[in-house]
């Protein structure tokens, strides 16, 4: 089993709108085979406590528009980690140090990454986009 066309079009979309906020290590899982209350997860890191916040606010207007509403979120107030589960689509936002801890694509590492756009991959810290 494989990620929906539904999940990959929230993911993509979502994925578009953290990096439009200078999101770092985009990455997006498709965790269908191993996980019956999700299709996707999107992780991405932000610098600091603050770009978090607004990552996960353009997610969720983006998400918005595509008629997606989500269905739980947690962490936005510590601005650490957040999580936001849209249902077919699971946004992990982490602040980068507790990215490079919890190593969640270590943990999901025999899930197959969704493909997405060039221009939605974020830059790692330090290196400029085009490297």
């Amino acid at each position: 089993m494989s990620a929906t066309d539904r999940a990959i079009e929230l993911t993509v979309a979502a994925a578009r709108a953290a990096a439009d906020l200078k999101a770092q290590e985009i990455i997006a899982l498709d965790v269908s085979g191993q996980l019956v209350l999700t299709d996707a997860f999107l992780i991405v890191s932000g610098t600091n406590e603050r770009q978090v916040g607004a990552i996960v606010d353009a997610v969720e207007e983006s998400l918005h528009k595509l008629g997606a509403k989500p269905l739980r979120r947690e962490g936005k107030s510590e601005g650490r980690w957040v999580l936001i589960d849209f249902g077919d689509v699971v946004v992990h936002v982490q602040h980068a140090e507790d990215r490079v801890y919890y190593a969640l694509e270590r943990l999901w590492k025999d899930c197959p990454v969704i493909e997405l756009p060039a221009d939605v991959h974020g830059t790692p810290e330090g290196a400029e986009a085009g490297e």
